[in-house]
């Protein structure tokens, strides 16, 4: 007959005594208060592996903490998992990994790995934007919360300062990218739903604004500005460079020597510095190649033709041309992303073939064959129309531009 143990008194708990050893008294069915020689005392409750019988036991943690009351809880509960053949320790264990893996897998850790993904599909520089959002914008608030725990209110919290100020093309920005995140996040498991879907109904949307950008008369203007205005050769050289070449900013500034065929008369600029991450190839035109010879005497023994200012082994700052523009009198009237639709817009009025100045500015074309097409097709059109865009802003900048001209009949056009 198993000997009958008499359950244990708070009294007794509270007033048992240190001894030279280590002992146990125990409260049945297999709880017990372990008391130490330094005085420490913690539960312990002891049991039969299911299947093995082999014996061992767990800790229910120390006294007072973990009352007898609700060591009894415990040890109910652990009786519970045996009656179900569950290992109450292995139980335990597998609790903890997995709560160990919803306390790692965190806002900023998703953001971490969706970024490592989305960087390889756009420009370094949109990259630096999208990343340099969410950590001013997400992390400082939300970073270190376990991605289950992110709810919409938290996230709407986070961004009304922003939108406060009336950043609401920041905001919408940012929830686009968060709701990437969190996309990601249920792609790999981490999440079983998105719970951000429908944060950007909770602001204001902005207001639709196209790029600032001058009308095709004001081209005479901006080169005269160009040309009395009081920056440096780099600076002007960059800005003329991006305006004969119709690409963007970040594609202008970080040019490479080693990207430029001048026996083509060629600029191939690789996948990896498109905004859409294909290649693209730029028929140089004569105006073109003279700015590189302006250029080659500045950097021509360096990786970039437009090396920064301050640290001459990096590019120019794809910002440098918005803030020149700005100094001299453009503000709120042309960025340089504005460049491109003035030479759209003025290409297209001389009644130039639109598929042909959609594929001068890099413009992806749905039609995969027929985007190939006309990489091979419009190349040597897109030469012709390059130089006759030089030629109009040589004439805008020598002030030999007249009305007639601007509208004069076009020669191979077509």
């Amino acid at each position: 007959m198993p000997r009958i143990v008499k359950p244990l008194t708070a009294t007794e708990v509270k007033q048992a005594k240190p001894q030279a050893k280590e002992y146990l008294k125990p409260d049945g069915e297999g709880l017990f208060l372990r008391i130490k020689p330094t005085g420490a005392k913690s539960w312990l409750f002891r049991y039969a592996v299911p299947y093995t019988g082999k014996r061992t036991h767990i800790g229910f943690g120390a006294f007072p903490a973990v009352s007898l009351a609700e060591a009894r809880r415990r040890r109910e509960s652990a009786r519970e998992l045996l009656a179900q053949n569950i290992d109450p320790k292995k139980h335990r264990e597998e609790q903890e990994q997995q709560e160990r893996r919803l306390n790692d897998n965190t806002l900023e850790r998703a953001i971490r790995q969706w970024f490592a993904v989305k960087k390889t599909k756009v420009t370094p520089s949109y990259a630096e934007d999208i990343i340099r959002s969410l950590e001013r914008y997400i992390v400082p608030e939300l970073g270190k919360v376990p991605i289950t725990e992110i709810k919409a209110p938290a996230a709407i919290a986070a961004l009304k300062p922003v939108a406060a100020k009336g950043a609401l093309e920041t905001v919408k920005r940012v929830t686009q990218r968060l709701n990437e995140v969190m996309t990601y996040a249920v792609n790999t498991g981490m999440l079983d739903a998105n719970p951000l879907a429908g944060i950007r109904h909770a602001f204001e949307a902005p207001a639709k604004k196209n790029q600032p950008t001058l009308k095709p008369a004001q081209l005479q203007e901006l080169m005269q500005a160009l040309h009395t205005a009081s920056i440096k050769r780099t600076t002007r050289c960059l800005i003329e460079w991006q305006l004969n070449t119709m690409v963007r900013p970040s594609e202008a500034a970080g040019a490479r020597w080693e990207e430029i065929d001048l026996e083509g008369k060629l600029w191939h600029i690789p996948a990896e510095r498109m905004k859409k991450k294909r290649p693209h190839t730029v028929p140089l035109s004569p105006q073109a190649i003279a700015l590189l010879e302006v250029m080659r005497p500045l950097s021509g023994h360096r990786e970039h033709i437009f090396p920064a200012d301050r640290d001459p082994t990096k590019h120019a700052n794809a910002q440098t041309a918005n803030m020149a523009l700005k100094r001299m009198g453009f503000k709120d009237m042309l960025v340089a992303h504005g460049l491109r639709a003035l030479a759209s817009t003025t290409l297209n009025e001389q009644g130039f073939d639109p598929d042909v100045v959609e594929a001068a500015l890099a413009h992806v074309d749905s039609n995969d064959v027929r985007a190939a097409y006309n990489r091979a097709e419009y190349l040597e059109r897109r030469r012709v129309m390059m130089n006759w865009w030089s030629e109009h802003i040589e004439q805008a900048a020598t002030g030999n531009m007249s009305m007639a001209a601007g509208t004069k009949a076009l020669r191979a056009v077509n």
